[in-house]
C-alpha cells in the first residue's frame, strides 16, 4: 500500500504547561527564540494566532509546515507541536539506508521539538509548586 500525500518527516507531539495560555504569547511570538530552537530552517509566518500559537511555511534543510497550537485545558494548556516536511538533499537510494536517514531525521526533529516545548513549560511555571495551581497572567516571570 502506497500513502499518498504523506510527508517524510511527521512530527506531533503535546506538552501539558500549567500556566495561563495568554502567557504563551510571548514565548512562542519571540522571533529569536525560533532561530534558537530551530537554527537550520527559514521559517516565514502564515498566521499568527496569538495565545492559540503560530504556523509556519519552513524552508532550508526541509521544506513544509509547522505549527504551534496552544489548547486551553484546565487551569493552563496543552502546547502541541506539529511538523510536517521533506528533507531538501537527495536521499539515499537504497531502501534500508533511506529508511535509516528518515528515521533519524524524525527522531532528531521530534528531540528538537521537546526541547522547545519543555523550555516554553520551564519559563512559563517559574516559581509554580509542584501540584499547586497554574501560573496566572500576573505572575509569568518571562
Amino acid at each position: 500500500m502506497k500513502l499518498v500525500n504523506v510527508t517524510s518527516i511527521q512530527v506531533a507531539d503535546e506538552t501539558f504547561i500549567a500556566a495561563a495560555p495568554s502567557s504563551v504569547t510571548e514565548v512562542v511570538g519571540d522571533r529569536a527564540n525560533w532561530r534558537r530552537w530551530w537554527p537550520d530552517l527559514r521559517l516565514t509566518v502564515t498566521e499568527e494566532r496569538g495565545a492559540q500559537g503560530v504556523r509556519w511555511r519552513v524552508d532550508g534543510p526541509l521544506a513544509g509546515t509547522m505549527e504551534i497550537w496552544c489548547e486551553p485545558v484546565m487551569d493552563g494548556f496543552v502546547l502541541h507541536y506539529f511538523l510536517h516536511a521533506e528533507p531538501t538533499a537527495g536521499l539515499p537510494a537504497e531502501g534500508r539506508a533511506r529508511g535509516l536517514y528518515l528515521a533519524d531525521a524524525n527522531r532528531d526533529r521530534r528531540a528538537a521539538g521537546k526541547v522547545m516545548s519543555f523550555e516554553v513549560k520551564d519559563r512559563l511555571e517559574s516559581g509554580r509548586s509542584v501540584g499547586g495551581p497554574a501560573i496566572g497572567d500576573d505572575q509569568v516571570a518571562v
